[in-house]
């Protein structure tokens, strides 16, 4: 099955574009609110706090949000969710309009966001698996999505720029809120959403944890590799005496991501998923760990582009993984237990190797952040032991709650 055939499956397109439209508020929305809530109050540590609420909000509520939508159905659970989103983004733009906004305000309106932040991204994926029960199609489908996803965080934080240029940083909020409703709305219209699985609580107790574990422990691996080399291409880049060209290099990685996801979509392969997602870990972090090698940023740019190749590829695996062995009505669960991950480990690795950095040699630093990577990857490929059970049955009685 083509890419092209994917999108010609009935309800497909029509859903697909209305969750990028979605998502895109996501890419919009960290860079407007940062810099807005800067300007209005004049603080960077107040920003970083806001904008760590909204993060952990998004973050820890991301399980029960999922199970809401797995019990409920999208229908049900995304408008509200949407709703109260949108509202909550709204209140954030006019209160950042202008300096003044008290602190309490600012902080109460940004945590409630996250936690009714629509998971569009897992909800699409489960509506994938329920569009193409063909395992090829499925694995093209959730390239292709991968692949939109990353560019939508590429896209977003640029157009937050415009709006920061013409000095309307609130304006990218408002703007957000408003693609963020209007996605989902059209999303949950299509009557892809209507055909979603009812829950069948034995059968997700039973398999679900024993599902994630592999795949979540990988993509929190990758999550905490890239995260940390952000802020290490960063610094790297400014101790060549050219910081501005971060923005290359980030946009190299994001090219052979690109490439890498749409290779890795159309083509079938042999090998069991599991092994899949092990082996391109390894390469992504053969990579990285030989990053700080590089004699300059034309270098590392290559390397960056390189290490995209894999990036797009083994996330997509991850989420294959996840979704092949969960039941049905665990679907939204299991995506929202990988992208979590990921999304946490980032965060985490930025952290800390913040801490890291001006006390070890850039070099060592970036194979300090391969090593993750590099660890999830062999306790992937190893046969399943005692331990790993237990701690895969520990994360099913959480991720099945």
């Amino acid at each position: 099955m083509s890419y092209r055939a994917v999108l010609r499956t009935p309800h497909a397109l029509r859903t697909f574009v209305a969750a990028l439209v979605g998502r895109l508020s996501y890419g919009i929305v960290f860079v407007s609110l940062t810099v807005a809530v800067t300007g209005a109050t004049g603080s960077y540590s107040l920003a970083g706090v806001t904008m760590a609420l909204f993060g952990l909000g998004v973050v820890l509520v991301a399980p029960l949000r999922a199970g809401l939508i797995d019990r409920y159905g999208p229908r049900r659970v995304l408008p509200p969710l949407a709703g109260a989103y949108a509202v909550l983004l709204g209140g954030l733009a006019a209160a950042t309009w202008r300096p003044g906004a008290p602190a309490w305000l600012l902080l109460a309106l940004t945590a409630s966001a996250g936690v009714c932040s629509p998971p569009l991204g897992p909800i699409m994926r489960a509506m994938w698996s329920n569009l193409l029960p063909d395992p090829a199609g499925r694995q093209r489908a959730f390239a292709l999505d991968t692949v939109a996803e990353e560019l939508l965080f590429v896209t977003g934080p640029l157009l937050a720029g415009v709006f920061i240029a013409i000095g309307y940083p609130a304006l990218g909020v408002a703007v957000s809120a408003v693609l963020v409703l209007t996605g989902t709305l059209a999303m949950v219209s299509s009557p892809a959403a209507a055909a979603w699985p009812r829950p069948a609580v034995v059968a997700v107790r039973a398999r679900v944890g024993r599902a994630l574990f592999e795949p979540v422990f990988v993509a929190g691996g990758i999550g905490l590799g890239l995260g940390a080399a952000n802020l290490l291409v960063v610094a790297f880049a400014t101790g060549q005496g050219q910081t501005a060209a971060v923005a290359w290099v980030e946009a190299a990685l994001a090219a052979g991501s690109a490439v890498g996801g749409i290779a890795y979509g159309a083509r079938s392969w042999s090998l069991p998923q599991r092994t899949q997602l092990a082996l391109l870990a390894l390469a992504l972090s053969a990579v990285l760990a030989v990053f700080g090698l590089a004699p300059g940023i034309a270098a590392l740019a290559g390397a960056a582009a390189l290490a995209g190749l894999f990036v797009a590829p083994a996330l997509t695996a991850a989420y294959l993984l996840a979704d092949k062995e969960a039941p049905p009505a665990a679907r939204t669960r299991a995506g929202t237990w990988v992208n979590t991950a990921f999304n946490a480990g980032s965060s985490g690795g930025t952290a800390a190797v913040g801490l890291l950095i001006g006390r070890l040699p850039l070099a060592l630093c970036f194979a300090l952040a391969a090593l993750p990577i590099l660890l999830s990857a062999v306790a992937t490929l190893a046969p399943r032991a005692p331990q790993r059970q237990r701690v895969a049955t520990a994360v099913e009685e959480y991720a099945s709650q």
